[in-house]
């Protein structure tokens, strides 16, 4: 791909499972790239072109503080969880950016879908999940400010977005423990629910490919993959890699995990427990090189393989391993 023009573009987080991909990319490319977080991760190493701007993002007069005298082509925010704290960015960077581009989720769109594949004019409306609710907060503000006043923003919804360090299953680590130990996993509902995984590098090329983008300002993306695989398969491709050629898979309904998981139970209502396929036929007309070329077979190979040779990574969550086995005793009651 050839760069249009080069940018000087500014990441607010940078280094997370999203984000760090498309830093590495917007580098590659020839972009002038500054990250501004607390400075504290280790998993995912900057480039050491990036320019490092150390603040906590909460912290109002340190990001001002750090951002003094500073204009940048685009700001691209991955840490906004609520509708305060993009109100505070666009006073903040009115007037200072030509885009401001917010990482909303796919989990805003309506839950469960009526129709498929989920478009960016699939309603906004998550009954199940707070963080999804607050999402739709957050784009409702850049919305009114683009219409008011013209401020440039992008919003991008990503769906499940993972990379080498970040298994996609409900327990985590905590499963691939379970089957190496051979003993039985829980997969919520029947297991054939589809479910959208992406690469970060392939999230990475559709991301950027938008950054500066003249078509992008005042518009909505979602940017996620093809690869659809049901949740068998995952369980199964993951096993395949931690070297359990048979795991034994316990189906659950996930109405009973939400309520003996609590915490599990907004994402896993609200997200994971639905088929959901998009059309993201929007960001390939801007980004013609966008699409999947990571699937998570492949991917699941090199997550193992990064865990164990991370042995802090590998953590066994004692009290989700009972929790599990209390679900797999109940399912194989009834």
């Amino acid at each position: 791909m050839s760069l249009r023009t080069p940018r000087d573009i500014l990441f607010i987080g940078g280094s997370g499972v999203i984000s760090a991909a498309s830093v590495d990319r917007a580098v590659r490319l020839g972009h002038r790239v500054t990250v501004l977080n607390r400075g504290t991760s280790t998993a995912r190493p900057l480039p050491p072109e990036v320019e490092t701007l150390v603040a906590d993002v909460r912290d109002d007069a340190a990001v001002d503080a750090a951002l003094a005298g500073r204009d940048f082509d685009v700001v691209a925010q991955f840490l906004a969880f609520g509708a305060g704290h993009v109100a505070h960015d666009v006073e903040r960077f009115a007037g200072r950016t030509g885009q401001y581009v917010f990482i909303s989720s796919a989990s805003a769109y309506q839950t469960p879908p009526e129709r498929l594949p989920v478009t960016e004019s699939t309603p906004l409306r998550n009954p199940f999940w707070q963080y999804s609710r607050d999402k739709i907060a957050c784009e409702d503000v850049l919305v009114r400010a683009w219409r008011d006043h013209g401020f440039p923003a992008t919003v991008v919804r990503p769906s499940h977005t993972y990379d080498r360090t970040l298994l996609p299953t409900l327990g985590g680590w905590t499963d691939v423990a379970r089957m190496r130990a051979g003993r039985p996993v829980v997969v919520h509902g029947d297991g054939t629910s589809l479910w959208t995984l992406t690469h970060t590098e392939d999230f990475a090329v559709g991301f950027v490919g938008l950054l500066g983008h003249p078509g992008a300002v005042g518009d909505t993306f979602q940017i996620m993959g093809s690869h659809a695989p049901t949740w068998d398969q995952v369980y199964r491709w993951l096993a395949a890699a931690a070297g359990v050629p048979e795991p034994e898979l316990v189906h659950v309904a996930s109405e009973t995990i939400a309520r003996v998981l609590p915490d599990a139970g907004p994402g896993l209502l609200g997200d994971k427990a639905h088929t959901m396929l998009f059309d993201c036929a929007k960001v390939r007309a801007l980004v013609p090189e966008f699409g999947t070329t990571i699937t998570y077979d492949q991917a699941a190979v090199e997550q193992v393989a990064w865990l164990d040779a991370h042995p802090d990574a590998r953590r066994v969550d004692d009290a989700l391993d009972a929790a599990f086995d209390r679900l797999v005793a109940h399912a194989r009651a009834v």
